[in-house]
């Protein structure tokens, strides 16, 4: 345990993983917001601050479990110091820049699980890893957007059948009003689940410098911090991103934005309670893939869908090298 670090590094590494949360929000603000906008129930601007409002009240609904996991279930906490989460936060933050930069939907989660694997494999070698914790986060890289996929689908099948007498204009008209259900319960489960996985880094990091005693534990006000700063990072939009998961995947109607939402929302939902630290962007990609896919195959645009398919496999393998490339050049500074 290095508990030897000075105030105002900690109070760095803090910060910078508050950037990291911002960041995460800006670059998965499409996440929440792409299918009520491509819609078009509300124009952007009205969408962010839709969106951020649940991004930040998402604590009082959920626990802290994803935040264990990600404290202590992705690298053992002995492993843990202040070179560790720098590179861990360097890889995330790198990588997430890249894809944005690129209008690329990756996973910001699992580039901080990446990073996280690289700086502390990086330092003490394989054992580092928990691995128990890091297959289940690997596993849900493959479930969470299968599971937003099959909800979706069947959503549609049950809101098709119950709407099978009305005209076409007053399904339109009644799927405009879900939508902002949808997309309040999607943002909901956003907030709870990504927020929670920088409230674990930052928590880890006051563990390991025995700011937390002897059991590992989550301040409440990292909890504030860390909402607040993704909830201000969806405010900036993200809007390469959102015209990729919203307009070039398929084309969405309300009732087909209301699936994919409630879709992905109980996707996370379920992860969030379970500790799971699921991608926000695998799960919503698979919904809209599955509501465009039960309209027909042809409706999905599958060279954009394999695009981003591509994107996920290597994101945590990026992230990690990033990482382990940032540990090592700090080593000298030590």
């Amino acid at each position: 345990m290095d508990a030897t670090l000075g105030l105002p590094i900690l109070v760095g590494l803090i910060a910078v993983a508050l950037l990291f949360d911002f960041l995460n929000g800006l670059h998965d603000a499409a996440n929440s917001i792409a299918t009520i906008v491509s819609t078009r129930v509300l124009r952007p601007q009205y969408a962010v601050l839709w969106a951020a409002f649940f991004n930040f009240f998402a604590f009082l609904v959920f626990g802290l479990n994803v935040a264990r996991t990600i404290g202590t279930g992705i690298i053992e906490p002995s492993v843990i110091d202040a070179h560790v989460i720098f590179a861990a936060l360097i890889g995330a933050i790198a990588w997430n820049l890249i894809t944005w930069g690129l209008g690329i939907p990756s996973s910001s989660s699992h580039a901080l699980i990446g990073g996280l694997v690289g700086g502390g494999i990086a330092k003490a070698g394989l054992s580092a890893a928990v691995w128990s914790g890091l297959s289940k986060t690997l596993l849900a890289i493959v479930l969470s957007p299968l599971v937003g996929f099959l909800l979706a689908l069947v959503l549609i099948a049950v809101v098709s059948w119950a709407s099978v007498r009305s005209t076409p204009f007053a399904v339109d008209r009644a799927f405009r009003i879900l939508q902002f259900a949808s997309a309040s319960l999607y943002s909901l489960g956003h907030g709870g689940n990504d927020a929670q996985k920088t409230m674990g880094i930052i928590a880890v990091l006051l563990y390991s410098q025995g700011f937390l005693g002897h059991d590992f534990s989550v301040p409440f006000w990292v909890v504030l911090a860390c909402q607040a700063s993704m909830a201000l990072g969806t405010l900036m939009g993200g809007w390469r991103i959102v015209r990729t998961m919203g307009l070039r995947i398929t084309k969405l109607t309300p009732m087909q934005g209301f699936c994919a939402e409630t879709g992905g929302a109980a996707t996370l939902f379920i992860a969030t309670w379970l500790g799971v630290p699921v991608s926000t962007t695998h799960t919503i990609t698979g919904a809209i893939v599955g509501v465009g896919a039960a309209r027909r195959l042809s409706a999905v645009r599958w060279n954009v869908a394999s695009s981003i398919v591509y994107a996920w496999v290597i994101t945590i393998p990026a992230a990690a090298i990033i990482a382990a490339a940032a540990y090592w050049s700090v080593l000298p500074l030590r």
